[in-house]
């Protein structure tokens, strides 16, 4: 669980977290400002801290690197703001248990009024929705979103791919995917509810642009990756 002020919704996560589908929760807050360590703490999760701030790329970076040194097989992302449903895990996994897939991804875009029912503003539909579709040329792909933050790695997959040497922004999630697709890892996806409230981070509208120029770079960068 990448982390950053998340104490208003670290338990509500924590507690829908399958724990017969998993071995081990692991934590790294990104200097956060309220008791998100402290309560992670005091459930029992092993926690990493940073003692300065990151970034959401530079503390999955972490994440992935702690993850494997605890020996793990599978690799979850699970945003501890409560945005993505952690009861869903077992089905995200499952995939890559059977050797089916190296990624999967909890698409959120199933239909429009969907998507949009459960809050995602009409600017980062219009621009999740383009993107993707870039995406999907670019890298011969078929997926239905490349931008959810709902992620599993297989091991092979993170040691394939050299992610300590990616973006420490928000882009560090489409670097993943577009090197991931060059490299010919097989990506799946499984249908997840959309959820924006309050407290769930989100990217402001002009971080969102930034984030649209950044990810079009990141498919013209890595073009060539093998």
């Amino acid at each position: 669980m990448p982390a950053y002020n998340a104490e208003k919704t670290l338990l509500r996560t924590y507690n829908d977290i399958p724990k017969d589908a998993v071995s081990d929760v692991l934590l790294v807050d990104d200097e956060s400002h309220d008791q998100t360590v402290t309560l992670a703490k005091k459930l029992g999760i092993k926690t990493y801290i940073h003692h300065r701030n990151r970034g959401y790329g530079g503390n999955q970076k972490t994440c992935y690197t702690k993850a494997l040194e605890n020996g793990a097989d599978i690799v979850v992302m699970i945003h501890p703001d409560y945005q993505y449903d952690p009861k869903l895990t077992p089905f995200l996994v499952e995939p890559i248990k059977r050797g089916l897939f190296d990624i999967m991804l909890g698409s959120r875009v199933r239909s429009r009024s969907e998507t949009l029912a459960g809050g995602m503003p009409v600017y980062k539909y219009i621009g999740n929705r383009f993107l993707t579709l870039v995406e999907n040329i670019v890298l011969g792909l078929s997926l239905s979103e490349y931008h959810t933050g709902f992620r599993a790695y297989s091991r092979k997959a993170l040691t394939a791919i050299n992610f300590i040497s990616f973006s420490d922004n928000f882009v560090f999630d489409q670097e993943m995917l577009i090197v991931a697709a060059k490299k010919n890892l097989r990506i799946g996806e499984i249908a997840v509810p959309v959820r924006y409230f309050p407290e769930a981070s989100s990217c402001s509208a002009s971080g969102s642009i930034v984030y649209g120029l950044e990810t079009l770079w990141a498919l013209l960068r890595y073009r060539n990756v093998k």
